[in-house]
């Protein structure tokens, strides 16, 4: 209890009008003293700025009117005067009247004034005027009350603070909802037990914390567990909240219930994968039809032929014709193949400068005897064309697909020019800047709508019907003119005819000329005869190929696996092997592999239908493409041999013994 204050105006020294002047100069304070029964008796300068009476409008009035009229009508100022006396002080905080009607809010503060002998001559009244800070505080309530209520509101999301340690320290109606926990069981509990029992054992929970402390911020996605056991997805951000200071005083964490949105997302991705599949088999389906209408035309052509060639055989009759028609249809098959390859992107391209102008003089026959005699063929080349930089063979097939679909686009007849001309690319249009040879073949036909024209290229797509090709044409062209760094354009108008550009680069220099003589067909004959061990499991393939090497004047040994052939090299003199890679228990690399570790030095051809080969194949064993002639047969044998030989001679191996 305040020491009460005691003072007699008769015993006031001379000085004491000091501390008068002392308390008339206090302005942020109103310090004044009431009489007995409430009576303003003195007024200071801080009473009069805030409370707006001048010293004579209110000494002598009653301090009540300083309150509400609804304090007076509870008797405040008197329970305020009742307590000071009785208790030696008075405080407290409340709205106040000033002169005008205004009100403020004020700490008041009420101490009893007594004589030496007790009396009470009064009360000294100490105010100050807190409006200011009161409205602060008003309104940082109304802030976090509105915060509060927002984060209270929120159902979507579990809005929540942990103290430094982890411990939940406020929950929301969102962290109730999908987390099973009302406030009052969760409330002080640690953070971690909505992990799952993994996570916890892992130490998650409390990387997590660390990883918000020390990086400013975390972002996870993962199982969490609800009060009931049962696992939901969530979204977690969790934030470090500081002081003024810096100092943490605990985390701000957010949680998101994803679990329908990811069921969604994975049935959204198995759909997906179900319509890719069914994407897929109908590409099969479309891929095998137009294969297998093709394969059996062919085939109907080599059974043919090769049938009446038995049966002519038989009667001493000439069957030149029906071999060269077999030979042809099988050739065809092998061209179908490239098509598919092409479309793969699989196809190994060997780039050469090409002298566009010669290959389509050169090939001018081929087209006609191709396309029929209802279709003219015409050709527009300037004096000089530069060379280009492609594979001439691959080259070959692109155009005369040209030419077959604009055949197929003139059924009463018409005509296709066949051009060329130089055209320069700069930076941004879509090809490497530089010089470039477009060679172009238009025709007369029925032309495409923009919706044909817009899938023209598109794998499998054909405009011939169920079973009348495979719809790998054009994107095969398209593929190889890409290959060899160039690009196919197509221009197309219904009854306008069709335009195919297919443009190649000019040739640098840099790579070789094509060989005059490469599509020849040229006979090797070795320069003695070897014993070569041929190997595949195919037996109708092996029987083939032997009668190739004997018919080349080679001695030949047959052998249908892997460990038959390096019987039969343990067992017999070899001087070389040509095998199959594919082969099962031991392809053809590894027996190439195992005779050149037991036998150093032999030779061996690697034999193969893929376009390639895994990447652990040896990259120096000699190669040869199926299907093959004899003539590259022998060649692919000889330069095997070759290699393997001290100047490239023919020399004949000694019977060996296994190391």
């Amino acid at each position: 209890m305040t020491t009460p204050v005691t003072t007699d105006a008769a015993s006031a020294e001379p000085g004491t009008n000091r501390f008068e002047l002392l308390v008339q100069s206090v302005t942020d304070y109103a310090i004044y003293m009431l009489d007995p029964t409430g009576v303003v008796a003195s007024w200071n300068a801080g009473a009069e700025r805030f409370k707006g009476y001048a010293a004579e409008e209110i000494i002598g009035q009653h301090f009540s009117r300083f309150y509400t009229d609804e304090d007076r009508a509870a008797g405040i100022p008197a329970h305020a005067l009742r307590t000071a006396e009785q208790e030696g002080r008075f405080e407290a905080e409340g709205w106040r009247v000033r002169k005008d009607g205004t009100h403020f809010w004020a700490s008041v503060v009420i101490d009893p004034i007594r004589r030496p002998d007790g009396v009470l001559l009064g009360f000294a009244k100490i105010t100050r005027d807190l409006t200011e800070r009161r409205i602060a505080a008003e309104a940082l309530r109304r802030s976090e009350e509105r915060f509060r209520l927002l984060v209270q509101s929120v159902t979507d999301y579990a809005i929540y603070m942990l103290d430094p340690d982890g411990h939940v320290v406020s929950w929301n109606a969102g962290a109730e909802r999908f987390k099973g926990y009302a406030a009052e069981e969760i409330i002080g509990q640690h953070f971690s037990r909505f992990y799952t029992d993994e996570d916890r054992a892992a130490g998650i929970p409390q990387a997590a914390l660390e990883h918000a402390r020390t990086k400013g911020r975390l972002e996870a996605e993962g199982w969490r567990v609800r009060k009931d056991g049962t696992h939901f997805w969530a979204s977690v951000v969790v934030d470090p909240v500081r002081d003024a200071s810096g100092a943490l005083i605990g985390f701000a964490k957010v949680t998101r219930d994803l679990t329908e949105r990811r069921q969604s997302q994975q049935a959204l991705e198995q759909a997906q994968e179900a319509f890719y599949q069914a994407q897929k088999m109908e590409a099969i389906g479309k891929l095998t039809g137009g294969v297998a209408h093709d394969f059996n035309n062919l085939l109907a052509a080599i059974v043919g032929s090769l049938d009446l060639a038995r049966r002519r055989a038989a009667d001493g009759g000439d069957i030149t014709r029906f071999i060269d028609n077999a030979m042809k249809a099988a050739e065809r098959g092998a061209t179908l193949t490239q098509r598919m390859l092409a479309f793969a992107r699989k196809q190994e391209l060997r780039l050469e400068t090409v002298d566009p102008a010669a290959l389509v003089r050169g090939m001018a026959d081929l087209l006609q005897r191709t396309i029929g005699g209802g279709v003219r063929i015409d050709t527009q080349f300037p004096l000089v064309v530069q060379r280009v930089h492609a594979d001439p063979a691959q080259l070959e097939l692109a155009l005369l697909n040209l030419a077959v679909n604009a055949r197929d686009a003139m059924p009463e007849g018409g005509r296709i020019v066949i051009a060329a001309r130089e055209e320069q690319v700069g930076p941004g249009e879509g090809l490497k800047p530089g010089a470039y040879v477009c060679l172009s073949l238009s025709d007369t036909g029925q032309g495409m709508d923009p919706e044909t024209l817009a899938r023209a290229t598109e794998p499998f797509y054909t405009t011939k019907g169920v079973g009348k090709g495979t719809g790998l044409g054009l994107s095969m062209v398209h593929g190889f003119a890409e290959q060899c760094g160039g690009r196919l354009l197509l221009d197309s108008r219904p009854g306008e005819g069709t335009t195919a550009d297919i443009w190649l680069p000019v040739a640098d220099g840099t790579v070789p000329l094509r060989p005059e003589d490469d599509t020849a067909e040229t006979r090797v004959v070795p320069a003695d005869q070897l014993v070569v061990l041929a190997v595949d499991d195919d037996a109708l393939v092996l029987t083939n190929t032997a009668a190739m090497l004997e018919d080349g004047g080679h001695r030949v040994l047959q052998a249908t696996s892997g460990r038959m052939a390096l019987q039969l090299l343990s067992e017999s003199r070899v001087d070389a092997v040509v095998t199959d890679f594919a082969m099962p228990e031991m392809n053809g690399a590894q027996l190439a592999e195992a005779a050149q570790a037991g036998w150093p030095g032999l030779p061996v051809l690697l034999v193969s239908g893929y376009a390639e080969l895994p990447a652990d194949t040896a990259p120096d064993l000699p190669r040869l493409a199926k299907p093959f002639r004899q003539d590259q047969l022998l060649r692919g044998l000889a330069q095997a041999v070759a290699a393997h030989r001290p100047g490239g001679k023919v020399v004949r191996f000694p019977e060996r013994k296994r190391r």
